[in-house]
């Protein structure tokens, strides 16, 4: 007999596409999850299931009204899912299924009320950089983005051909250039998928997109 799908999730831990939680109790907090989500490879997030797996089951439904509330008023653009109730155990757990968006980016309110974009990083939600803001800006423009091989740009492939990433600092010290071209000339590279960002220790580095180290 096959396991129960929900059991199925809870086996593999939370993981960058798969959340849980015992409660939803504040929709702006529930949105950064939804945005984080959106803005990376998508995820599921199982209300209703603590965070050792246990099933506690959602206890009314209210919680999701206030999915509902995230999605709808506090994230920008909106970020659609799909909801399916799940009996198991006695007990009601609610799927909430978030698709990777085309739209990036999606923002959400932070703790001050300020609308900030946010990716998922294993099971954590973390800012979305400005390098990540622009670059989802620029493949988003119906012109495209033009290209041009610089010296810069021709020190970061060679920099790239014998070391497996770079961050930003690095990069402006390897080509003697300021942050903000820098900046521009990554979130270029990322915009036509030359290059993809990574994160290690909660720092944001780009590495070449055919990279499978």
């Amino acid at each position: 007999m096959k396991p129960h799908p929900i059991l199925s999730l809870i086996a593999e831990g939370e993981h960058q596409q798969l959340d849980f939680k015992f409660e939803v109790s504040d929709s702006k907090k529930i949105a950064r999850t939804l945005c984080a989500f959106a803005n990376t490879d998508g995820g599921r997030l199982l209300i209703g299931v603590k965070d050792n797996g246990v099933i506690a089951g959602v206890r009314s439904e209210e919680e999701y009204y206030m999915i509902e509330a995230a999605s709808n008023m506090y994230t920008r653009p909106a970020v659609p899912f799909e909801a399916t109730r799940w009996d198991i155990q006695g007990k009601t757990v609610l799927e909430i299924y978030i698709a990777p968006s085309p739209e990036k980016p999606h923002s959400a309110p932070d703790k001050e009320d300020k609308y900030k974009a946010y990716i998922r990083v294993a099971d954590e939600n973390i800012l979305a950089n400005e390098v990540l803001m622009l670059s989802w800006k620029k493949k988003g423009m119906q012109e495209g983005t033009l290209l041009k091989l610089s010296k810069p740009v021709e020190m970061l492939f060679h920099w790239l051909d014998t070391h497996t990433y770079i961050h930003i600092n690095q990069f402006c010290r390897l080509a003697h250039i300021n942050y903000y071209t820098a900046r521009n000339i990554i979130s270029d590279l990322m915009a036509v998928n030359v290059l993809r960002y990574h994160v290690i220790d909660k720092r944001i580095v780009y590495r070449r997109a055919n990279s499978t180290d």
